[in-house]
């Protein structure tokens, strides 16, 4: 058993979250795999050497205050639960959120993106997070026993939080799955890895890297700009907050609420009180 795989056994004895678990898992392979290193080294590392690759790897990734959080406390309790080493990584450790809006692609820059992948499988991942509006690790852990085609709805379990809820199956998404699932024929998850089990959060991720360079959008967007899309395109065309709030699997609505900040056609539509005068 190698270290990532008894890190993951740790956590998931330790009841952590899915979600945490295959993100933190994820971020480690990923950064691991870059620097080629091996347990022996990981294991007799310091912060000294670390942190300049640490470093490196942020950078390179244009990892924002989340995934540098994330990030970082992964690979410290790494070393606390492997190696029983506290690990002072802390001059690197992010300070303050910024406060930015996020960046949303219009409904043709999310046409445009799609258009470009010629991968059933990838499209249809793609096209999940947008109709559905699903954090990635939400996508990664869906099933095909989620999927009810006859309610037309799709269960959304053990998000984050710990709460599951129920979204709307879009009649187009269902066409493309099934469409998709007559090729890949998934045996457990909805969309699995070429060995089979949970496809990776860094193999969704470069797809999404790559379809973005490809339809040559500019604009400084993540995978996770999907699920904010979703929401502000729902909100523009006039869907009650409360709904989306559902939706979203948002616990207060004062998160939902931000997507009122970045949707240019609500405030658009907005009667001045003028007009009354």
């Amino acid at each position: 058993m190698d270290q990532l795989t008894k890190f993951k056994t740790i956590m998931e004895l330790k009841r952590y979250s899915s979600n945490t678990i295959a993100t933190y898992s994820g971020l480690l392979k990923a950064f691991f795999q870059s620097n080629h290193l091996s347990s022996h080294r990981l294991e007799h590392a310091s912060e000294k050497e670390m942190i300049p690759l640490m470093i490196v790897y942020i950078r390179n990734r244009s990892y924002g205050y989340t995934s540098q959080k994330q990030f970082i406390s992964a690979l410290k309790l790494f070393y606390r639960e492997l190696y029983r080493k506290e690990m002072d990584f802390q001059s690197i450790y992010p300070t303050q959120k910024p406060h930015t809006l996020p960046n949303i692609l219009s409904q043709s820059e999310v046409r445009q993106l799609f258009n470009t992948i010629s991968n059933i499988k990838h499209r249809t991942m793609l096209t999940t997070i947008y109709a559905l509006g699903l954090r990635s690790g939400e996508l990664l852990r869906l099933k095909i026993s989620d999927v009810d085609s006859d309610r037309m709805l799709v269960s959304i379990k053990a998000s984050k939080g710990k709460k599951d809820r129920m979204v709307m199956l879009s009649p187009k998404l269902l066409q493309l799955l099934r469409e998709y699932f007559k090729v890949y024929r998934p045996a457990d998850y909805l969309f699995e890895g070429r060995r089979g089990g949970m496809y990776s959060s860094a193999s969704l991720n470069k797809v999404f890297i790559d379809s973005k360079q490809r339809a040559g959008i500019k604009k400084h967007v993540t995978l996770h700009t999907l699920r904010h899309s979703f929401a502000t395109h729902l909100l523009e065309k006039g869907t009650d907050v409360r709904i989306i709030q559902k939706l979203l699997g948002h616990n207060n609505i004062g998160t939902t609420l931000l997507y009122t900040k970045v949707s240019t056609n609500v405030i658009g539509q907005v009667r001045s009180p003028l007009e009354d005068l």
